[in-house]
């Protein structure tokens, strides 16, 4: 297990840059003036939000919703917020998971380097997109979450692939074109674990053995990308720091303490509330585009 070992090294390896990079830019934030500390909203939507993550239900679109319903954070600024802020407690999920969980190595290598070369592209497009982009381009994003989120509400998803932890030669091909799309599409706000489940579902693997790599994944784009938003400036300082020290915690308690919880009431409430978040943001950008295209009249 010598790959995994490796793997788990360049995890906390890419958490050790990615947090000397934050901690420069914040001490440019403070040198400008500063940034408040995280509030106790801050804290309480990072613990929330990544303590119900661990467990599958996904943080970036009840993160999002957060923010949206207690004006948090400007639109524009979301994802790059929730790619910093979560950085760190999804690259906790991602080394207990990598530890714990067994699957072929060498394929959860090659899935997370091109669910990162993914990642890195998409947060370059993401960092220079306009605020109506942005509110169109989430709006979209929650959008398929809620379809993800459905179809695992009501279990539409494929029971799919028993205990297998590898995929075959032709499914594995697959799964790398669609981790490189779900990594472009991560810095938008589109999380990778739904859409990861039923792909590995469909393609035969064990839904289990899914977890080590969409973490893998996800951690690693998220630090990856996350220096991209920090060099651009688009993200809250505030807000990102809160989701940070809220959520390694919420990750904690969520891998040792529950076993077992009421999940299914949540899910309908998560699905209700990513469903008017996502109407409220495409009605904005929609709004914003009428204004745009109709012309000022002199008077």
């Amino acid at each position: 297990m010598a790959l995994v070992r490796i793997l788990i090294g360049a995890l906390i390896t890419a958490g050790a840059v990615f947090l000397v990079r934050w901690m420069l830019e914040a001490r440019d934030i403070s040198a400008e003036g500063g940034a408040p500390a995280p509030t106790p909203l801050n804290l309480v939507i990072g613990l929330v939000t990544n303590f119900f993550d661990t467990l599958g239900i996904g943080s970036f679109a009840t993160t999002t919703a957060a923010f949206r319903l207690f004006h948090v954070v400007p639109d524009e600024l979301i994802p790059g917020t929730i790619i910093v802020g979560d950085a760190l407690a999804v690259l906790t999920q991602a080394v207990l998971f990598i530890s714990v969980v067994a699957v072929d190595p060498l394929q959860m290598t090659a899935l997370i380097v091109v669910c990162v070369a993914g990642g890195w592209i998409g947060a370059g497009i993401v960092t220079s997109l306009s605020r109506r982009a942005i509110q169109l381009g989430i709006g979209a994003a929650l959008l398929v979450a809620v379809v993800f989120m459905a179809f695992s509400l009501f279990g539409w998803t494929p029971s799919g692939g028993g205990s297998a932890i590898s995929l075959t030669p032709a499914a594995f091909v697959v799964a790398l074109t669609i981790n490189c799309a779900l990594g472009a599409l991560l810095p938008l706000g589109i999380g990778n674990y739904a859409p990861s489940l039923v792909m590995f579902s469909v393609l035969g693997m064990d839904p289990k053995a899914a977890f080590p790599i969409m973490m893998g994944s996800g951690a690693f784009v998220a630090t990856v990308a996350g220096v991209r938003f920090l060099s651009a400036r688009r993200f809250h300082q505030q807000a990102a720091l809160g989701l940070t020290l809220g959520g390694i915690p919420g990750v904690m308690a969520a891998v040792w303490l529950v076993k077992s919880l009421p999940l299914e009431a949540l899910r309908v409430l998560v699905l209700a509330v990513v469903a008017y978040v996502s109407f409220t943001l495409l009605r904005s950008g929609i709004r914003a585009n009428a204004e745009v295209a109709v012309p000022a009249v002199d008077r």
